[in-house]
């Protein structure tokens, strides 16, 4: 009997996305006999029972759409809010996946995805994970569709900012996504030429952003871009936050973990304006005015560059295949050129941030770039 498979993409959309729903989906039909189902609407739909066949026809001509044209949302399966009341819905889409008789469940999307795919799995449910997401943050994989075309336009964001910044001898910061972990904001920043980049891994200083735009001052250059990822912070601010993340671990109870959190998202939220606060800062020590670009979701949409297409139709027949072998339980990871099968329990919760000695770190610094430590 040729087996059914559910396809869904979770958390927030990437280019690529629907590059791997039709690779995954082809392949699963065309060679491998199955019949496929797309949730509409992330999680939720997917305990809603709500879906449409995919077929040949519904797949064809969405290679080179942006977005995903299943829909998404950000539900945690074990707590989603319904009726105005949180509810785990692990045994809903048990029943789900029993009434329509899955051999597997294809879940597209970041780390969220991971855990809740990890938790389905958990349950005993069939399912694989595909990475998607432009910070590049998910570990035990080399790429993530979605990160390249969100590099090509955070890269010529900070190309079109250097003209505005030299024509108005200006300080323009450029603050670029990435969540906790600074791929992007480092690439982009190599690539297009910042002059000074502000990682999540590495702690800034004011004085030693302000010493490089003084250097450059004194060669004649009366203006920088500084590209900042949105979760780089001060020394003094990643020590509060740190300091607010042990209390979270080390909370004795359910209410003092529940206290800890509301405490963390606190000072994340104090954090949320900090590019303005740069920028202050900044044009009060160096003189120069100092302007803020947020790139924020356009980041994230428009038509996949050709990287994210080919990743993204890779790792959907590579899954296709693994579910056609049976495998379970696994995220299925870039690797080289192709890819592979790495247990969902070696992925879920764990973040891929940047290494201090990565080779782009290495890179910035050799050609002048400033990292604010």
């Amino acid at each position: 009997m040729a087996k059914r498979i559910g396809i869904l993409t979770a958390g927030g959309d990437a280019p690529g996305l629907n590059a791997a729903i039709r690779g995954l989906g082809k392949a699963a039909i065309g060679r491998h006999g199955m019949e496929v189902i797309g949730f509409r609407g992330g999680i939720r739909g997917l305990a809603e029972d709500q879906w449409d066949v995919l077929d040949k026809d519904s797949l064809s001509g969405i290679l080179t759409l942006g977005g995903t044209v299943l829909g998404t949302s950000r539900d945690k399966v074990h707590k989603m809010m319904v009726d105005g009341e949180q509810r785990d819905m692990i045994p809903a889409v048990a029943e789900v996946v029993e009434r329509n008789k899955l051999d597997c469940l294809a879940l597209l999307g970041g780390g969220g995805t991971a855990k809740n795919a990890l938790r389905l799995h958990e349950a005993g449910l069939p399912v694989v994970h595909l990475p998607k997401t432009i910070d590049k943050d998910i570990a035990h994989t080399d790429n993530t569709f979605g990160f390249a075309t969100a590099l090509e336009i955070a890269t010529e964001a900070v190309d079109r900012l250097h003209s505005t910044a030299h024509s108005h001898h200006r300080v323009i910061i450029a603050e670029i996504m990435g969540h906790k972990a600074g791929w992007l904001t480092l690439g982009a920043g190599i690539a297009g030429g910042a002059d000074v980049i502000l990682l999540p891994e590495i702690p800034y200083r004011l004085e030693s952003i302000v010493a490089t735009i003084e250097r450059r001052k004194e060669k004649g250059t009366n203006f920088s871009v500084v590209a900042v990822a949105e979760g780089a912070r001060d020394v003094a601010a990643t020590m509060e936050l740190e300091a607010a993340e042990a209390l979270v671990r080390s909370a004795p109870t359910p209410e003092a973990k529940a206290s800890a959190k509301q405490h963390r998202r606190n000072i994340e939220d104090s954090h949320r304006e900090h590019p303005f606060r740069l920028a202050r800062d900044l044009e009060a020590a160096t003189g120069l005015e100092a302007r803020v670009t947020i790139l924020g979701y356009v980041q994230r949409g428009g038509t996949p560059v050709a990287a994210d297409r080919l990743l993204g139709s890779v790792i959907g027949t590579a899954a296709a295949e693994m579910i056609e072998a049976g495998e379970h339980g696994v995220m299925v990871a870039s690797c080289g050129e192709g890819a592979a099968a790495v247990p969902l329990e070696d992925v879920a919760g764990q973040l891929a941030l940047v290494p201090t000695d990565h080779p782009w770190i290495r890179t910035a610094r050799d050609v002048g770039t400033g990292l604010g430590d």
